[in-house]
């Protein structure tokens, strides 16, 4: 099951614009880690769609200007790339307790697990 969360074919590892994602797993939560670096928190979207699946959206856009009065040249560049990934997500996640931050460009999506109650299960049982 947690191969379906992750082997999608939305979107071919081929296309250059695909982040590298790495998943980690602990007894608490699962750990999605998507490199993008030089991205802003504000071109990041993590949501619920209506089917209960992830999705992840990241718009980057970058310009570089550089100018020379001298040699009187100006050069301008303009780079945007757009992502966008739907997740099938394990049944064990709790989907209302999903979280994320992007730190030094790497969007961390951070997935708890249900929280399994322990039943204690005391009963006298009768010989006959």
């Amino acid at each position: 099951m947690f191969d379906d969360f992750f082997n999608t074919d939305f979107m071919p590892r081929a296309n250059s614009t695909a982040p590298a994602v790495n998943v980690k797993e602990t007894d608490k939560n699962y750990v999605m880690e998507l490199a993008a670096p030089g991205i802003k928190k504000e071109y990041c979207r993590v949501a619920i769609n209506d089917e209960g699946d992830l999705t992840i959206a990241i718009e980057n856009k970058m310009e570089h200007k550089e100018e020379n009065k001298k040699h009187h040249y100006l050069r301008r560049e303009f780079s945007y790339s757009n992502y966008q990934q739907n997740y099938t997500l394990p049944d064990d996640v709790e989907r209302d307790k999903i979280s994320a931050k992007v730190e030094n460009g790497i969007l961390t999506v951070v997935l708890p697990k249900v929280e399994k109650e322990e039943k204690k299960f005391a009963k006298a049982i009768e010989v006959s």
